[in-house]
C-alpha cells in the first residue's frame, strides 16, 4: 500500500479541506503533515459551515481515524476551540475516538504569539504577512532544539520545562520593548492543555507505518500551499514548514518511497494572502469581482485575499516539485459571467521571456497573459460532466494541456456536493 499526499498548489486557500472530506470515505487514516491554526480548512455541508484550523479534514466520517502529525504545530487553547465547537454542532472526536495526536508534534506557547506579533511589528513595510500565531517562533524554537512537545505534557516537570522556555522568550521580548501581559492567556494554555492530554497520544511514525503494514488506506493532508514553502516558495513571503510532498515524510514519518499519488488542488483563478510577489495581481475592478464572488477574505483572520488570474507558471512549478499525478481544480464557479477569462503562460523578468519560475522571485515580474472565453452559465446545480459548459470544457482541456496532468475532479460551490468527479 502507498499514501496518498493531498496539497495546495498555489499560495494556500485552494479547498483543500472540502476535497479531504469528499474523498475521505475511501480512506483509513486521515494525517495532517505541517503547518498549524494558521491553516484554516472550510467545509460545508448539509446546510453548515465548519472551519479546522488543526484537526484533520477526515473527522466528519466517524469511519475514518484522524491523525495531527509530528509535523504539525499546536496550539492547544485553538485545538480546545475546535474541540468544543465540533461537540457544540454535534461530532465529538475524543468520544467517537477517531482522532490522536504524535507525542513529536510541537506546542504553540503563549509567548511564542508575542514574538510572532513583535517581529512582524518591526518589519514595517516589509512584512511578511504573518497571521500572527506564533507558527514561525514555535519552529523555529523547534529547530533550535529547545522546544515543547505534545508528549512533554505527559512528563511530571512539564511545568518546570514551559517556564524555561518562557524565560528565554521574555528576554528576546524584552529586547523588543515592553512584554505584554499574558497571565489570563496563559490560564487559557493549561486549561486547554488537560483537554489535549485526553486526546490519545501515539508515535506517530509508528502510527502510520502500522496502518502502512496493515494494508490500510492512508491520506495525508497538506496546509497553505507549495509557493509558501520554507524552501520553495516565494522566499521570505512564506510560511515555516514544508507544505510540498516532501513534507509528508518528514511531517509524519514515512519513506519517500510509501508516496502514492500526489493530488494537487489549485483555483480557477489565483489568490494569497499576506505580503509577498503575486505576479497576476488585479489590483482593479476585476480583482474586487473576483474576490466578492469568491468570498476571498480568510477562514483564519478575516483578512481580504489578494486575487488574479490563474500562474500557469507557477503551477507548472508547483506540479514539478510535488510530482503531482492528477489535479483538482476549484472554485469554478466564481469565473461564471465573465466574457473572458485570463491565463499567465510564461513571465516578462530581467527583460527576458521566461516560462519557470526565477531565483528573485521576490523582483520585478510582468505576466504574459493569454486571453480565453469565459463562460456565462450558473455552475452551482450541475451535478455531471455532461451537464458541464463547453467552454468550461475547452478551459479545463486548456489547461491539462499546459499542465501536463489531468483534472480529476471539480469544484462548482462550497458543498461538499458540489464536486464532479471527472475521470
Amino acid at each position: 500500500m502507498a499514501i496518498d499526499v493531498l496539497l495546495g498548489l498555489q499560495w494556500g486557500d485552494e479547498g483543500k479541506g472540502k476535497i479531504v472530506d469528499v474523498l475521505c470515505p475511501k480512506y483509513d487514516l486521515i494525517a495532517r503533515f505541517q503547518g498549524g491554526p494558521n491553516a484554516g480548512h472550510t467545509l460545508k455541508f448539509d446546510g453548515k459551515t465548519y472551519v479546522l484550523n488543526t484537526i484533520p479534514s477526515g473527522i466528519f466520517n466517524d469511519k475514518t481515524m484522524n491523525l495531527i502529525g509530528n509535523g504539525v504545530v499546536i496550539d492547544p487553547i485553538i485545538l480546545k476551540r475546535e474541540l468544543d465547537s465540533l461537540k457544540k454542532n454535534g461530532f465529538d472526536p475524543i468520544a467517537q475516538k477517531n482522532l490522536v495526536i504524535a507525542r513529536k508534534a510541537h506546542l504553540i506557547l503563549p509567548t511564542h504569539q508575542l514574538l510572532d506579533a513583535s517581529a512582524e511589528g518591526k518589519m514595517g513595510s516589509n512584512k511578511i504577512g504573518s497571521t500572527l500565531k506564533g507558527i514561525g517562533p514555535t519552529y523555529m524554537d523547534k529547530t533550535g532544539r529547545n522546544g515543547l512537545r505534545v508528549g512533554d505534557t505527559m512528563l511530571p516537570d512539564f511545568k518546570e520545562r514551559y517556564d524555561r522556555l518562557v524565560t528565554k522568550h521574555r528576554a528576546i521580548l524584552t529586547n523588543y520593548g515592553e512584554i505584554p501581559d499574558f497571565a489570563e492567556k496563559e490560564i487559557a494554555f493549561f486549561e486547554a492543555i488537560e483537554l489535549l492530554k485526553t486526546i490519545p497520544q501515539v508515535d506517530g511514525e509508528h502510527f502510520v507505518n502500522h496502518y502502512l503494514q496493515n494494508g490500510k488506506t492512508i491520506l495525508a493532508e497538506g496546509a497553505q500551499g507549495t509557493m509558501l514553502d520554507i524552501d520553495f516558495g516565494s522566499y521570505p513571503f512564506v510560511t515555516s514548514s514544508n507544505t510540498t510532498a516532501a513534507g509528508a515524510c518528514t511531517g509524519l514519518g514515512v519513506a519517500p518511497t510509501t508516496i502514492g499519488q500526489v493530488i494537487g488542488i489549485f483555483k480557477a483563478y489565483c489568490t494569497r494572502v499576506g505580503g509577498g510577489p503575486f505576479p497576476t495581481e488585479l489590483e482593479n475592478e476585476t480583482g474586487e469581482e473576483l474576490r466578492q464572488i469568491g468570498h476571498e477574505f480568510g477562514a483564519t483572520t478575516g483578512r481580504p485575499r489578494r486575487c488574479g488570474w490563474i500562474d500557469l507558471v507557477a503551477l507548472k512549478y508547483a506540479i514539478m516539485l510535488n510530482g503531482v499525478t492528477k489535479l483538482v481544480m476549484t472554485k469554478a464557479d466564481v469565473l461564471s459571467g465573465f466574457d473572458t477569462i485570463y491565463a499567465c503562460t510564461h513571465y516578462k523578468h530581467d527583460g527576458q521571456t521566461i516560462d519557470y519560475m526565477p531565483y528573485d522571485v521576490a523582483g520585478k515580474i510582468e505576466p504574459i497573459l493569454e486571453a480565453i472565453p469565459g463562460w456565462n452559465e450558473n455552475l452551482n446545480d450541475i451535478k455531471t460532466t455532461d451537464q458541464i459548459p463547453s467552454r468550461l470544457l475547452s478551459y479545463i482541456t486548456y489547461l491539462e494541456k499546459h499542465l501536463g496532468v489531468p483534472i480529476s475532479y471539480l469544484s462548482v460551490g462550497p458543498d461538499r456536493a458540489q464536486t464532479i468527479h471527472l475521470n
